[in-house]
C-alpha cells in the first residue's frame, strides 16, 4: 500500500475516533445541562408510568396547578421502571417536558459515554493495526529483493 494512502487512512481513522469521543462528551454535557435546568426550577410530583422499556419511559403527572402533563420525549434516565408504577418525578416547572425520576442525575450518563468512547477507540486501533499490517505485507511482496 502506498505510504501516502496508509497515512491518509490512519488520519481518517483518528478523526473518526475523535468524533466518537466528542459525541460521548456531548452526551454527558447534554445530560448535565438538562439536570441544571431541572435543578434551577425544580418541581417534584408523583407520576404514573404508562409505558416503559429499556430506553424510554412515558409518564403522566399532575402539577400543583392542576395541569396534567406527559413529557413529550419521556423521562430522562428511564431504566428499571415498570408500567403501572407510581414514581416521584423532578421536572422543570418552566418546561414540564424536561423530567427525570427523583434521585437520578447526569452521572448515570458517564458509564455509557465512557463505554462508547472506549469501544470506538478500540475499533479504531484494530483497524489501524490491520491497515499497517496490510501495508507492510504489500510492500514486502512488491519489494525487488523477493
Amino acid at each position: 500500500m502506498n505510504p501516502t494512502v496508509q497515512r491518509n487512512t490512519q488520519i481518517v481513522l483518528l478523526c473518526i475516533g475523535a468524533v466518537v469521543t466528542l459525541m460521548a462528551v456531548v452526551l454527558v454535557a447534554g445530560c448535565y445541562l438538562n439536570d441544571s435546568r431541572i435543578n434551577a426550577n425544580k418541581g417534584t410530583v408523583i407520576a404514573d408510568v404508562v409505558s416503559a422499556d429499556t430506553l424510554h419511559a412515558a409518564v403522566t403527572m399532575q402539577t400543583p396547578d392542576g395541569q396534567i402533563y406527559s413529557p413529550r420525549l419521556g423521562l430522562l434516565y428511564p431504566t428499571e421502571l415498570a408500567v403501572g408504577e407510581r414514581i416521584s418525578v423532578d421536572y422543570d416547572i418552566t418546561n414540564p417536558d424536561l423530567a427525570r425520576p427523583t434521585g437520578r442525575d447526569w452521572t448515570l450518563s458517564l458509564l455509557p459515554a465512557v463505554s462508547i468512547a472506549v469501544i470506538g477507540w478500540i475499533a479504531v486501533a484494530v483497524v489501524m493495526v490491520l491497515v499497517a499490517e496490510v501495508s507492510r505485507r504489500l510492500r514486502r511482496r512488491s519489494s525487488p529483493g523477493r
